[in-house]
């Protein structure tokens, strides 16, 4: 996906901005005609007609052909009026050139933004896992929202900035050249000071804005660990050390921010304090040399000038500003550029071979794996899982088995080793065709604030038929019936208006009506009580019916029937083979689990 490409925006913006300065210079450079007819003691002269030639002086010149014809033909009143209208209208075209102008910016900074966000989002999704382990999830919501809102705020400053005021600032100077080389050379000693004290002050407006990028997904990344473990706050007594913890994080983007904001502030004054700095030197070197006759330039061309050399600090200030702003933008975009150019590991080869079906195995073979270099999860696993076949996976906590089951579709990548489907390399399959090939149910139900219908549907189009039928094999369709809404009833936030067997069991439904042939069970039971054990036990069943299963299992009484129980220990695989056959092991790690749980 590509960003708002700036070619549709930059011809129209230029030319409305360039008309827009065009005219607005116009208004000042009359001034010099009007003194000069208006207030002479001599006899006015009609300026003769100039020939055609596109420039300042072609335009001036022709401006006094019709002024002084105005005022010799008709008295110095009509010609007042004339100047008032030619003004008048002059006044009406920068102004409505202006707004065409502003048009374009905000087309172009909305269509920008809108393209961000939708590309950091859609990065997001197609990030492996590993990445989401590193990240706080406050950060990443921070990206999508107020990153890119810097953006938005920075991406209209930056397009006027460099296109529109910069014109008019470059404009304005040649309008001053025109109407005094020597004293215009004179400001340009001076304007080079006032840049390079605003450029210091950017560069540690650049240092503050990142940092209140970083305390505000701190902000972030608290507001939602704490809404989401609500539960967990309240039930110890916790919201004291929360308060704390969000009081500081709160704090702390708070003396960022002033800080920053000290600085923006600063530039505004500090710009035009430099600006009445420089036209008061002009006006005593220039006033200098008009007085003491050393000047060509009349006192009405002086004072013409001042006025005009005054508003050459609008478009400077603008532009200040506009620098004084990009910082955040630069340092939010900073941000996200980071995410867009993260490099994913797990990705598609060209001639990604796209597989339809399981017909034969599921085999790892020599398996080893590192979330950090030179620590072994996984060492050396090997097994092969046949279709239509169950394979258990068991063992102490942090073993190694939850790893296993994220390798299968492939949400990480082997270190070392293989495994293949059917023969051929998970890397050589397309991702897409093969998780298509598999349900997966984990101990922590995740479901969406929506219906319970879109939830068990979710990411597939099935009839309303379809649905109630997987439901009723996960053993949910009676309890769904039993809602305000039916299957139309919205579950809250993650499904918090549901028991915890009632979320399981919509997960299971959702995995039915996919119909996998190859299915991954992550603990799916082990957070349950008896009685919702049972009818997700039932339901379990129901789903692993001719499909081909691999199960992590905490309670060794749902995998008795596995047709091969692998005990994993350490990342390696230290006892393998069938319920009743590890049962017999002297001293094996499956009896002593067996024995604990009774």
């Amino acid at each position: 996906m590509g960003f708002a490409p700036i070619k549709r925006y930059f011809l129209p913006f230029l030319i409305a901005s360039i008309l827009s300065s065009i005219f607005g210079i116009l208004n000042f450079t009359l001034i010099q005609p009007l003194l000069e007819v208006l207030f002479t003691k001599n006899a006015v002269q009609i300026v003769p007609k100039p020939s055609g030639s596109f420039s300042i002086e072609y335009f001036v010149s022709l401006f006094n052909h019709y002024l002084t014809k105005v005022a010799v033909e008709k008295g110095k009143i009509q010609a007042l009026w004339f100047v008032a209208g030619v003004i008048l209208g002059s006044v009406f075209l920068a102004n409505f050139f202006k707004y065409l102008s502003a048009l374009v910016i905000e087309n172009f900074k909305g269509k920008t933004v809108l393209n961000i966000r939708q590309a950091v989002f859609e990065k997001t999704l197609h990030l492996h896992l590993g990445f989401f382990s590193n990240e706080r999830k406050g950060n990443l919501i921070s990206h999508i929202t107020t990153d890119v809102q810097e953006i938005e705020n920075s991406v209209g400053r930056a397009f006027s900035a460099i296109f529109k005021e910069v014109f008019t600032f470059v404009s304005f100077f040649f309008a001053l050249f025109y109407q005094s080389t020597q004293l215009t050379l004179f400001s340009l000693i001076v304007i080079p000071l006032a840049g390079l004290l605003i450029t210091t002050v950017n560069k540690k407006l650049l240092q503050d804005a990142q940092e209140v990028q970083q305390r505000q997904s701190n902000l972030f990344t608290v507001l939602d660990e704490t809404l989401g473990g609500m539960r967990v706050v309240k039930g110890f007594n916790a919201e004291k050390f929360i308060k704390n913890r969000f009081h500081s994080e709160n704090q702390g983007y708070f003396s960022s921010w002033l800080r920053m904001s000290y600085r923006q502030q600063a530039q505004i004054p500090l710009t035009e304090f430099m600006g009445v700095l420089t036209v008061t030197g002009i006006l005593i070197f220039g006033g200098s040399l008009v007085l003491s006759g050393n000047s060509t330039m009349s006192a009405s061309g002086f004072l013409t000038y001042i006025i005009l050399f005054s508003q050459v600090t609008r478009p400077a200030k603008e532009i200040a500003n506009a620098v004084s702003g990009i910082q955040r933008g630069v340092a939010a975009a900073e941000r996200i550029f980071g995410v867009l150019d993260f490099q994913n590991n797990i990705t598609d080869k060209k001639q990604a071979i796209e597989i339809q079906e399981l017909a034969q195995e599921i085999e790892f073979k020599s398996v080893s794996f590192e979330y950090e270099e030179g620590t072994k999860v996984l060492d050396d696993i090997s097994f092969t899982i046949a279709k239509g076949k169950t394979v258990a996976l068991v063992g102490s906590s942090g073993g190694g088995k939850s790893t296993i089951a994220d390798l299968v579709p492939r949400f990480y990548d082997p270190t070392e080793g293989h495994i293949f489907i059917d023969g051929k390399n998970l890397k050589d399959l397309s991702q897409q065709s093969l998780r298509n090939l598999m349900g997966i149910v984990t101990q922590e139900s995740i479901l969406f604030n929506d219906t319970i219908a879109n939830n068990i549907a979710f990411g597939t189009q099935h009839s309303e038929r379809e649905i109630i039928e997987a439901a009723k094999i996960a053993n949910a369709h009676q309890f769904i019936t039993e809602t305000s809404e039916g299957y139309e009833t919205l579950i809250g936030d993650r499904g918090g208006k549901l028991s915890g067997g009632q979320r399981q069991r919509l997960s299971i439904a959702r995995a039915i009506l996919k119909n996998p042939p190859i299915l991954i069970l992550d603990e799916a039971t082990s957070a349950l009580d008896t009685e919702s054990e049972k009818l997700v036990q039932e339901a379990l069943a129901n789903l692993m019916k001719n499909r081909t299963t691999l199960v992590i299992a905490h309670r060794l009484s749902t995998i008795q029937n596995a047709d091969e129980i692998l005990v994993i220990h350490q990342g390696k695989i230290i006892e393998r083979g069938t319920h009743e056959s590890l049962l017999q092991i002297e001293d094996g790690f499956y009896r002593k689990l067996s024995t604990m749980q009774g």
